[in-house]
């Protein structure tokens, strides 16, 4: 069997398509994924094996030269994808979202190759609402999604979010050591995604630096390049244990010492706040807040979470916040308890299933 997977440019859509390839090879499926040329040199698809680049494009809502060069650069990209489907003839394309995956999914359904897209958000984007009415299955990484989608249910499958296979929990004592962390302490785990989060880094040093129970705490803040030294700085001042790193690759260690998240709630985020079961509070972020706020709040309304909207986001509400869980442990376990209601146990695994069934 040969499956094409294409995705857009960002981790939250080509993490999903890696993990889906981790399981496919399982079976020995042949495979190529298609990416936008701007990750050509990323490193994020460099093990995955063959990998093809077409060009990348962005289209605005108003007439100008960049939407004028972004038609071309789409007409380049679409010619280019009718050329890897003629060369690799798939039996299954998978598309995971963004306006980079239409022209390959459309040459797909003309060649009556068989179809699937997989949508991480709550809220579907533009491309995955248009595909879905075309597509032979929509896979979901969330059942409320297919409100959205005004097609047949029998097309659609909820999957969940296929993480990266090597995000596992490991011991505890594993975890902390890694970081030189003690047992027995309050441990959080703070990041603001890839490029980080300049208002949530500030907000949450000042908070923690500062708060009564410092003694208790361990800090371990995923930075972004902007905010290293000044959150190196303000921790070394305060004297609070921590470790701060700008990217830090390997989350199964992070993930596997914290008691409590504080983040920002993509997909990908919340995927893998499912699959450790960890409290968290969630601030969705303010130019994605649509997509965001729908996705914190499936772990908001089952009662995973705490949900800060960015605006309310201050010094006080993180170090209250906080302390009311140093000092309510039983609130801590309950949370933690609540994402039974919400797992989805081996996404990649139903995922393949589908894709696997078309053939």
């Amino acid at each position: 069997m040969r499956v094409l997977l294409v995705t857009g440019s960002s981790g939250g859509h080509i993490f999903p398509a890696l993990a889906l390839m981790d399981r496919l090879k399982e079976s020995g499926t042949d495979l190529l994924l298609v990416l936008p040329k701007k990750n050509n040199g990323s490193g994020m698809a460099q093990e995955s094996g063959c990998v093809k680049y077409i060009p990348a494009f962005s289209l605005g809502l108003r007439l100008g030269s960049k939407n004028i060069s972004g038609v071309c650069f789409f007409l380049v990209g679409a010619w280019e994808s009718l050329a890897a489907i003629i060369k690799f003839k798939p039996d299954v394309v998978v598309g995971f979202g963004s306006l980079h995956t239409i022209a390959m999914l459309f040459w797909a359904w003309l060649f009556r190759i068989r179809t699937v897209i997989h949508e991480q958000n709550v809220i579907p984007g533009r491309a995955n609402r248009l595909l879905a009415k075309f597509v032979d299955k929509a896979a979901l990484s969330f059942s409320q999604t297919s409100s959205y989608l005004k097609i047949n249910r029998e097309k659609i499958a909820v999957t969940g979010n296929p993480i990266r296979k090597g995000l596992i929990r490991l011991e505890r004592k594993a975890a902390l050591d890694f970081f030189n962390f003690k047992e027995g302490k309050f441990n959080i785990l703070i990041t603001g995604g890839s490029q980080g989060s300049h208002k949530l880094n500030t907000v949450c040093s000042r908070a923690l630096s500062g708060c009564d129970e410092k003694d208790n705490l361990q800090l371990l803040h995923i930075s972004g390049g902007q905010d290293f030294a000044l959150l190196k700085q303000v921790y070394a001042q305060c004297g609070i244990a921590h470790k701060v790193f700008d990217f830090f690759p390997d989350m199964q260690y992070a993930y596997s010492m914290a008691d409590l998240v504080i983040c920002r709630s993509g997909a990908t985020t919340i995927a893998e706040l499912q699959r450790f079961g960890l409290p968290a509070f969630l601030i969705p972020y303010p130019f994605a807040y649509a997509h965001q706020l729908s996705n914190a709040r499936v772990l908001g309304d089952c009662g995973s979470a705490l949900i800060i909207r960015d605006e309310e986001l201050c010094v006080d509400k993180i170090r209250d916040s906080v302390s009311e869980l140093i000092h309510q442990p039983q609130k801590l376990e309950t949370m933690r308890q609540a994402y039974a209601r919400n797992q989805i146990a081996d996404a990649a695994g139903l995922l393949a299933k589908e894709v696997l069934n078309l053939s």
